[in-house]
């Protein structure tokens, strides 16, 4: 099969490319843009693969789109491509609806026009909006988003929909909750903690840390979406929790104890607005219907991340400079924070 991969070089879309390769003998054409949070060293060893391909383009230019389906051949398409950051929808929301819901309508036009038998939508739980202490997100909850890229997700959600509804095109959506794991750009939850564990540097958390989330490891998500690429209903949404819900601050506590530093490093500071309180994801159908779940539990996929890290220190004090350290301070040197850890599909 050719499969197209949007946003390949980000987080999840990286550890997806390299799942296909290992895996599979899939044909794999990687379109990606490359902006802050893509990184073509989340690639690094498959330059020479056969069955890969780098595109450098943006979604929303709809003739390398039109080429890239036409010219290889696609016959799926798997689509992780976002701006994924909450705290910069925030700060800034038009690039949001440019890349997510004016991206995702060209693509899915482009699919049709080429026949594109499989269409994946990679979202996220934040569509669903806040929970409180009970209930799960099911595949049934109203949409609910409370954040600028919550919404954008929420959009190309409903485009898709649109899309299946109105000319049968065959897309099929999932919504994740939290990923972490290896490549997660350190603007993020746990590679934010970790590389400032590791620097000694202050751990700053919102508000009182009882902001609680689901986390699921990058691998299990990956492999829970191409379960859904080759055997979902077409048509339908799946969800794809972790089950591992937990406090951001006990999340905190866990990955300095891990590191043997001092929890003293933990300064809480200014809530974000907007900051959903409790997600939680009910993940009964993906695993009842096509028989998927997680493979690693949380303190396994926990200790492979931290491990990963520190081994990989170069990767990530590269991304610490230049462009991202402006960012950092300007986010988090009045109040400190961090994301709420989804990657670019997603993450």
């Amino acid at each position: 099969m050719n499969i197209l991969v949007t946003g390949g070089a980000g987080f999840i879309g990286s550890n997806h490319v390299r799942l296909l390769l290992e895996t599979t003998t899939d044909r794999v054409v990687n379109l990606d843009v490359l902006t802050y949070a893509g990184n073509l060293a989340n690639l690094a060893g498959l330059e020479d693969n056969p069955q890969y391909r780098f595109v450098l383009g943006d979604i929303t230019d709809r003739q390398k789109v039109r080429e890239i389906l036409a010219g290889e051949s696609i016959e799926a398409v798997v689509h992780f491509a976002a701006e994924s950051h909450v705290d910069r929808s925030v700060e800034g929301p038009e690039i949001f609806v440019r890349t997510n819901i004016l991206g995702t309508e060209i693509l899915l036009e482009e699919c049709r026009r080429a026949k594109v038998k499989r269409f994946v939508m990679v979202s996220t739980d934040e569509v669903y909006g806040s929970l409180g202490n009970d209930g799960m997100f099911t595949e049934n909850t109203p949409l609910a988003p409370n954040s600028p890229y919550a919404a954008s997700k929420a959009a190309a959600d409903l485009m898709c929909r649109s899309f299946f509804k109105t000319f049968n095109f065959p897309v099929i959506i999932t919504r994740c909750s939290n990923n972490y794991g290896p490549y997660q750009f350190p603007e993020k939850l746990i590679p934010l903690m970790i590389a400032n564990i590791l620097e000694e540097k202050t751990l700053p958390v919102y508000g009182d840390g009882m902001n609680v989330r689901d986390w699921l490891y990058v691998g299990d998500h990956c492999s829970a979406i191409d379960k859904v690429m080759r055997s979902g209903k077409e048509g339908e949404v799946y969800n794809i929790g972790g089950c591992n819900e937990m406090p951001n601050l006990e999340l905190v506590h866990l990955l300095v104890d891990k590191l043997g530093k001092s929890r003293d490093l933990i300064s809480f500071v200014k809530d974000r607005p907007g900051h959903d309180l409790r997600y939680a994801i009910d993940a009964g159908k993906i695993m009842n219907e096509l028989d998927w779940k997680p493979s690693l539990d949380f303190s396994k996929g926990l200790d492979l991340t931290v491990a990963w890290y520190v081994e990989n220190r170069t990767w990530w004090e590269e991304i610490r400079t230049g462009e991202y350290k402006k960012y950092y301070q300007q986010m988090y040197g009045n109040r400190g924070g961090h994301s709420s850890g989804h990657g670019d599909a997603n993450g």
